[in-house]
């Protein structure tokens, strides 16, 4: 896909990425334990067998067992790291035994010391990827492309982006570090639309209630920023999970899903992910699922293109109501 922008990049990532946070036994301080391994090979296998090189962490993942039960694959797998694109998230830091609170860190040091540590759980030198996870407050840019320059310099990471964040936090940062943000992960899915409606309702009275931050959407594209999906199956919702219980429009929503994958003969993934995928802003899904047979069926969306009929229809369906 032409405006793919990792692609104009020639990083040659693939459309889909395994997002990586189930892998390790969950958010526990448990050991990890021998059907863990067998698990974390088996869904690495099945990714890369979909044509999946591009895998997603983060240091908090698991309490770091996801990167560490990764670690122990490619300890195991010696030709598998030169295979693969490896992503990891920083900056996100728990409460503590000190008494200090949740809270978000971009301080230089905090930075460098989560990267050595996401190198240590994945035994390996270098990671292709490091993104900042989550906008901190008492972020000081300055600061943060301090960080950067180490990292890159000593080869610890090849390339930054950022996760959750608007295009005025990205340009502050990108005003204080030569080394190029090339990606921003974002919530988005046929469930969760406002990266959509901010751009609909422009003039509208309906932008009131609009979240997404303005504009985020077109300076990625402006600036050739790669954006990710997180949760683009929006947790199974529209996929095989139970609705009973849902809103009328999510149940409604659900249904037309199966109904068109159905029609082009696929499954109800591929149909969700192809309508993030059809946009052509490139968008790259980063699937959570740990289940080998739903990885197979996102699979099948690298070999689909929605018509414009067919993704306004979901799209109005997922909305609730007519476009203005």
């Amino acid at each position: 896909m032409p405006t793919f922008p990792l692609y104009q990049r020639e990083i040659p990532v693939s459309r889909l990425v395994l997002g990586c946070m189930g892998l390790g036994g969950g958010f526990n301080k448990n050991p990890i334990t021998a059907e863990h391994r067998r698990q974390a090979h088996e869904v690495i296998e099945t990714a890369r067998s979909i044509g999946i090189n591009m895998f997603d962490h983060a240091d908090i993942y698991g309490m770091g067992k996801a990167e560490q039960v990764f670690g122990e694959v490619l300890k195991e797998r010696k030709d598998l790291r030169e295979q693969i694109f490896i992503q990891s998230k920083c900056g996100i830091r728990f409460a503590d035994d000190s008494g200090a609170p949740s809270r978000y860190d971009f301080s230089e040091a905090h930075i460098i010391h989560s990267v050595e540590g996401i190198l240590r759980r994945l035994q390996v030198d270098s990671i292709d990827f490091l993104l900042l996870h989550r906008p901190d407050p008492l972020m000081d840019p300055e600061e943060v492309a301090r960080a950067i320059e180490k990292l890159k310099t000593s080869g610890k990471v090849k390339y930054f982006g950022v996760s959750n964040m608007s295009a005025g936090q990205i340009r502050l940062l990108q005003a204080y570090s030569p080394e190029p943000l090339l990606v921003n992960q974002l919530e988005m899915s046929l469930v969760k639309i406002g990266w959509l409606e901010t751009g609909v309702h422009v003039n509208q009275e309906a932008a009131r209630d609009d979240v997404f931050p303005e504009g985020t959407l077109e300076y990625c594209r402006l600036e050739n920023i790669q954006l990710q999906a997180w949760s683009p199956l929006a947790q199974g919702l529209l996929t095989g999970r139970d609705v009973t219980k849902q809103s009328e429009s999510i149940r409604t929503l659900a249904s037309l899903v199966h109904q068109m994958a159905s029609q082009r003969n696929t499954t109800p993934e591929a149909i969700v992910l192809s309508w993030l995928m059809t946009h052509p802003a490139g968008i790259q899904p980063v699937i959570g699922t740990i289940n080998p047979a739903r990885i197979r069926a996102c699979g099948e969306a690298t070999h689909l293109t929605l018509t414009r009929e067919e993704w306004y229809t979901l799209y109005i369906a997922s909305r609730g109501r007519a476009l203005p």
